[in-house]
């Protein structure tokens, strides 16, 4: 009789299993005899096996795969939903170099613009606050992880000690996680659509600060999904209006009829922390959950 070795056959969710677990048999196999044969790529596990898995040919598993494991992660935490926080990574600190600079002019804007890390920071902290009485599982602060007003999200959150999320994505430069998100989750991805489905599915409100093109994609893919009816209509808040008219002519889209006059009323603007927690506990406050409007996306 083969020699026996106890061990526990329920899973995490109690679901009984006698059959071997794919981590015991990972390490079962790295112990086998180094001969040829068993050093050979061929013998590797497939979902042991980096190279195997970074084949062109497993890109759709590779994209399942970074669907799930942030899923898993965040609903095996048990959050329930989150507060969205978009917003440039080249935006400093008060106080702080505005080392994205490559003129006096952008130093002069960057260093103005400070004062929206300062405002990010504290709309974070109302958020988490609020999320506190959830025990944090609703309106938890996610951001992109990264620094400038992403870092104030998060740094407000922390500030509070309340939990906040990061989707990180691998880029030359500017994206290595802040020090203030949770680690735990503290997420990296190679897809950008994954992150971005990952940005919107727990939403309960968009809230954008001035950004470079990062930042419009992320408030343009919003504003799209929410115009055509593929998201439900919450509250997506801008800060800064003088920038944003600056920089997008949103009544001139109206004017020309590419986007319908009421479209407009898709969106918000603030200048202050306050302001955008205001609007946000109001719609919840008169909004039933389960009848958020969606529009009808017909054009």
């Amino acid at each position: 009789m083969a020699r026996m070795k106890k061990r526990n056959l329920r899973r995490k969710d109690g679901v009984w299993d006698p059959l071997a677990d794919s981590a015991h048999d990972r390490h079962r196999a790295a112990g086998v005899p180094q001969t040829p044969q068993s050093m050979s790529p061929a013998y590797r596990l497939a979902y042991a096996d980096d190279d195997f898995l970074c084949r062109e040919e497993l890109r759709p598993v590779r994209l399942q795969l970074e669907l799930l494991k942030t899923e898993m992660i965040l609903a095996e935490r048990g959050i329930k939903s989150t507060i969205v926080l978009f917003g440039g990574a080249r935006i400093p600190e008060p106080g702080g170099d505005a080392w994205a600079a490559k003129n006096e002019t952008q130093r002069q804007n960057l260093t103005a613009a400070s004062v929206y890390y300062d405002e990010a920071r504290k709309f974070a902290q109302l958020c988490s606050l609020h999320s506190a009485q959830s025990d944090h599982k609703e309106f938890v602060i996610v951001t992109g992880g990264g620094p400038g007003v992403m870092e104030a999200g998060n740094r407000g959150a922390a500030e509070v000690d309340a939990p906040s999320i990061g989707l990180n994505i691998v880029l030359p430069h500017e994206q290595a996680p802040n020090r203030y998100v949770t680690p735990e989750l503290s997420f990296n991805f190679h897809y950008f659509a994954i992150r971005k489905m990952h940005f919107l599915l727990r939403a309960k409100a968009v809230v954008v600060f001035p950004g470079g093109f990062g930042t419009l994609d992320e408030l343009f893919e919003t504003i799209t999904l929410m115009q055509t009816g593929r998201m439900a209509l919450v509250p997506l808040i801008l800060f800064g209006e003088k920038f944003w008219r600056t920089i997008v002519n949103f009544e001139a889209l109206a004017e020309f009829g590419t986007i319908a006059p009421d479209d407009l009323n898709l969106i918000k603007f603030v200048e202050t922390a306050d302001q955008a927690w205001d609007i946000i506990s109001k719609f919840y406050a008169t909004v039933d959950p389960a009848s958020v409007p969606v529009a009808s996306g017909k054009r």
